[in-house]
């Protein structure tokens, strides 16, 4: 492949501490909600949650996209998945456990 083609090369990404823990907590990744839903947006919310699973399902359509509202309470501990609203243009609007 000619260099020139080449696409940029994203950092893997791997949990800080070098574990995923497989119980969910989203009290790490509140920030990523009002982002885009990008695979690697996903990706890293995944690891910091210390999720082995992700699930991306449609949002409320009354909640915005932003991080600096409060968000509805839900479940920030417990299981396995990592759950992702999105709204609308695909930008998170809430994360759950599940």
């Amino acid at each position: 492949m000619l260099a020139g083609c080449a696409g940029p090369r994203i950092a893997g990404v791997a949990p800080i501490d070098g574990i995923v823990s497989g119980q969910c907590h989203t009290d790490m990744v509140r920030g990523a909600v009002g982002l885009a839903a990008s695979d690697a947006t996903i990706e890293r919310a995944r690891i910091d949650s210390d999720s082995p699973q992700v699930q991306v399902v449609p949002g409320s359509g009354e909640r915005p996209a932003t991080a600096t509202l409060p968000e509805a309470q839900t479940v920030s501990t417990g299981g396995p998945r990592l759950i992702i609203e999105t709204g609308d243009n695909n930008a998170i609007t809430g994360m759950r456990c599940g």
